[in-house]
């Protein structure tokens, strides 16, 4: 392979491809796992310790066992936690401990799409910096790897059991302490993913009555017209049937987003509002920041401009959310998605943890989830995507930028309009905001338009 953007494995969400083929066919994956270990080795100056954990696609066994294998040939000491979510894995790192803990899903994304992402012993993801090394590993490794990894582990189900049950007693027991759930009627959607043998337990345990959906993965329905981005099932349930609100995990659980008992999107934007308040209320907002994406709507800006917290942006990914976080010794951010960070009690975002202090804050306030997402006013927002067949810089795009430039002179003081390039797909997404719906839909595919003329398939 050759070519800037070629060797580019790990995008903003760790490695990411159709299952079967580059970079995630089974000798490559083999290399991913030797690399990743040899690396790790490197810096610990001895054999690390690994954890698997994968969430409910068909190419997950043999992902996982592919990359045991590579990690196995590099010294490493591996155990699987079976189908568990992905801040599962990141709990399971810091709180056994490993040296490090792999995950094989591809979050929202279809079956046929798997990835692979990596947290260090802290619980949090790769610093760029390592992953660049594995990569550079990666691409330049000879092909002389294990064809057939066999058996692996010993007592692999029971492990996985126990890996589970303290992944739920630490939710349960440590995060929701003192919550209690009776009198709520709460419907999941586990989108068929990981949360599935997971959410409906917790919060049964804390006392709610629950009705879960999509909780029934078959390795190929993850994600299929459900979770959390496909809401209309939970819009329609939750008012024909008196339910109080439903929350809606994707496909490994690293995100929620909720519904309130009218049917109406609760979305990431709105969830840090109602927790904002709540903790400034609490003096646990340390500094009164939060730190959300350029993604976030403009109404979250100015409703917590109104409260006296500053809005931080970084570039979209948890990830440099989380750096911000961490530089500011902030204590909330997250994404416009779900992704909701409470760096004291995980580094890795995770959506049941969010479930659980959005609840909190219900609970304590009497207040119904619609009266607290009240507090903010939405801009009319809108996203387009265009595939491209390249990602140069926007900026040496004649026709993109100047269109771009004539949009934004359009929208000062009125809106914002961000273009920006997906970093695990093919994409460029156009995201508009401003007071009037159809007038920034002229603007958006205006601007898209110009995208497609240029570096359009």
């Amino acid at each position: 392979m050759s070519g800037g953007v070629e060797q580019r494995l790990f995008g903003t969400d760790g490695i990411r491809g159709i299952a079967g083929e580059y970079p995630l066919d089974k000798k490559t994956i083999q290399i991913i796992g030797r690399a990743i270990v040899s690396n790790l080795a490197r810096d610990l100056r001895r054999s690390p310790s690994v954890v698997i954990g994968r969430d409910t696609r068909e190419s997950g066994p043999g992902i996982e066992s592919a990359l045991a294998a590579g990690a196995i040939a590099a010294g490493a000491s591996v155990k699987s936690a079976g189908v568990i979510t992905t801040p599962g894995v990141a709990y399971l790192t810091r709180a056994v401990p490993f040296d490090a803990g792999i995950v094989i899903s591809a979050s929202h994304n279809p079956y046929q799409d798997n990835g692979i992402k990596v947290f260090s012993q802290s619980g949090k993801k790769l610093a760029d910096e390592m992953e660049r090394r594995i990569e550079a590993e990666i691409i330049s490794a000879p092909t002389d790897v294990n064809p057939d990894p066999g058996n692996l582990r010993e007592a692999e189900t029971l492990e996985q059991a126990s890996y589970q049950a303290k992944y739920l007693d630490y939710l349960a027991g440590d995060v929701a302490r003192g919550l209690k759930l009776n009198g709520l009627r709460i419907v999941l959607d586990c989108a068929n993913g990981s949360a599935s043998s997971i959410a409906p337990i917790l919060f049964d345990r804390l006392g709610a009555e629950v009705e879960a959906l999509a909780a029934h993965p078959d390795g190929r329905n993850i994600n299929e017209g459900c979770g959390s981005l496909h809401l209309e099932g939970l819009q329609r349930i939750i008012p024909q049937e008196g339910f109080d609100l439903g929350i809606a995990f994707d496909g490994d659980a690293d995100r929620a987003l909720f519904v309130d008992s009218r049917g109406n999107l609760v979305d990431g934007d709105v969830t840090l509002m109602i927790l904002a308040d709540y903790l400034r209320s609490k003096r646990k907002l340390e500094g009164d920041i939060v730190v959300a994406t350029v993604m976030s709507n403009i109404g979250l800006e100015i409703a917590l401009r109104e409260r006296g917290i500053e809005l931080v942006r970084t570039q979209v990914g948890d990830r440099y959310v989380l750096d911000e976080l961490l530089a500011r010794g902030a204590k909330l951010g997250g994404e416009q998605s779900g992704h909701i960070i409470f760096p004291d009690i995980s580094l890795a975002g995770d959506g049941m943890i969010t479930a659980v202090e959005l609840l909190r804050v219900m609970k304590e306030s009497g207040l119904a989830l619609e009266q607290l997402a009240s507090k903010m006013t939405r801009y009319p927002q809108l996203l387009l995507n265009v595939r491209v067949l390249r990602k140069p810089p926007l900026d040496t795009l004649a026709t993109v930028k100047a269109e771009m430039e004539r949009v934004e002179k359009e929208l000062e003081g009125q809106g914002r309009l961000l273009v920006r390039y997906s970093g695990t797909e093919n994409l460029a997404r156009v995201m508009i905001e401003g007071q009037d719906h159809s007038r920034i839909t002229e603007q958006a595919n205006d601007v898209a338009e110009a995208l497609r003329n240029e570096i359009g398939e």
